[in-house]
């Protein structure tokens, strides 16, 4: 039985400039070998701080990774959120297209997840070479070739680790820091009209908080999301594997082509997920405007609990009303790039951010991560209820 250690959590420093409100170190902790009393300081850490980074973890063992993921959600039982590797093939849509998906021999469920030559024996993968691992072409408009490789990038997607049909989305996600690249920062650019840039060491993960967007709102809006929900659309990453992003990484572009509901093919009508527009932390009671925008499929808009719902299922204006207020809060000053290093597992909270990768010219070298999460034991819940019939 691992004995209880006195691990430190500092929270993280911010400039002047910087106006997120999140993030914290962890030191002094060996997560092969962590108690149940730190498990419980550990999860409490990250729903209070949102991402954390613990540090020193070059020596952690895959299984030992996906023993931390269980124990921080010890009634889950149903392995990784986005299912086995062969279901992610054939249903993963957008999120599977050209991307080859590598389980840690003897971990499964913690995902090799990078880019470029991960050498010639990684945890017993051979010779592996991660071809689309990050990439700027789900932009409908990515930075041509030559600003890429002079280290102009986008962001990713942002998102959140939710298979948004079937199962409930993790609590929280580990991602363990295993190799970087190296070279100068790059430089983010929105690439919008709005003029907005930032810049970035290759290989970070971008973090924004969906608790403090949802400061952000007028009295009146919080009271209409507080009792609206979301319905999002089945298997909803094949549903829009043939459209394309927005260049600043945060919704679809216009003019793609979602899936007709005859091209998914059979589904299961009790899988179809609802979820509460807001989305309350279950230690602190904050709110958090969490909507996966690119996936949902119709909105159920009301200001009160008596009030019948005004239902939305037009996309256009739903993609108009989730980036009206998502947009808000993506800025430079409110985006945390995660400072890990290699050999750090970093930690955060599933139900209160949007993350996104970086993508870097593979010129600066390869990266490498070992991502796991498991499908939540106990979905999202609400400020008040929702109706799952309407």
């Amino acid at each position: 039985m691992a004995e209880s250690t006195p691990f430190t959590v500092t929270a993280v420093e911010r400039q002047p400039e910087e106006k997120y409100n999140f993030g914290a170190f962890v030191t002094g902790v060996d997560l092969n070998n962590i108690s149940d009393d730190d498990v419980d300081r550990l999860k409490a850490a990250v729903w209070r701080h949102k991402v954390v980074v613990v540090k020193n973890q070059a020596n952690l063992d895959p299984e030992k990774q996906w023993e931390l993921v269980t124990r921080l959600d010890p009634k889950a039982t149903d392995g990784h959120s986005h299912g086995n590797i062969t279901s992610f093939r054939a249903k993963g849509g957008l999120l599977a297209q050209g991307r080859e998906v590598v389980g840690i021999p003897g971990a499964e469920n913690v995902r090799l997840i990078g880019k470029g030559f991960q050498g010639k024996d990684h945890y017993g993968i051979k010779n592996h070479t991660v071809e689309r691992g990050l990439s700027n072409d789900f932009h409908n408009v990515p930075p041509s070739p030559s600003d890429f490789e002079n280290g102009i990038t986008r962001f990713q997607r942002w998102h959140i680790d939710a298979p948004l049909y079937g199962k409930d989305p993790a609590w929280f996600t580990t991602l363990r820091c295993v190799k970087l690249p190296r070279g100068e920062d790059l430089t983010i650019e929105w690439a919008d009209g709005s003029g907005l840039s930032m810049r970035s060491p290759a290989g970070r993960t971008a973090f924004f908080s969906t608790s403090q967007l949802y400061s952000m709102l007028t009295l009146e809006e919080k009271q209409l999301i507080d009792h609206s929900w979301v319905e999002y659309a089945p298997y909803p990453y094949k549903w829009i594997e043939r459209c394309r992003g927005n260049s600043n990484g945060l919704g679809l572009a216009d003019g793609g082509t979602h899936l007709t509901i005859e091209e998914l093919g059979e589904y299961d009508s009790s899988a179809v997920k609802k979820y509460p527009l807001v989305w309350v932390n279950p230690l602190t009671g904050e709110k958090a405007f969490q909507v996966h925008g690119i996936c949902a499929r119709r909105l159920y808009l009301r200001s009160s609990k008596d009030e019948e719902p005004r239902v939305i299922d037009d996309l256009q204006e739903i993609r108009k009303f989730i980036l009206g207020i998502q947009n808000r809060i993506l800025r430079p000053e409110y985006i945390f790039l995660a400072p890990a290093e290699e050999g750090d597992m970093v930690i955060w909270d599933n139900y209160g951010l949007f993350h996104s990768a970086i993508d870097y010219p593979l010129k600066m070298g390869p990266r490498t991560m070992h991502q796991a999460n498991i499908a939540g034991s106990v979905g999202p819940k609400g400020p008040v209820p929702i109706s799952l019939t309407a």
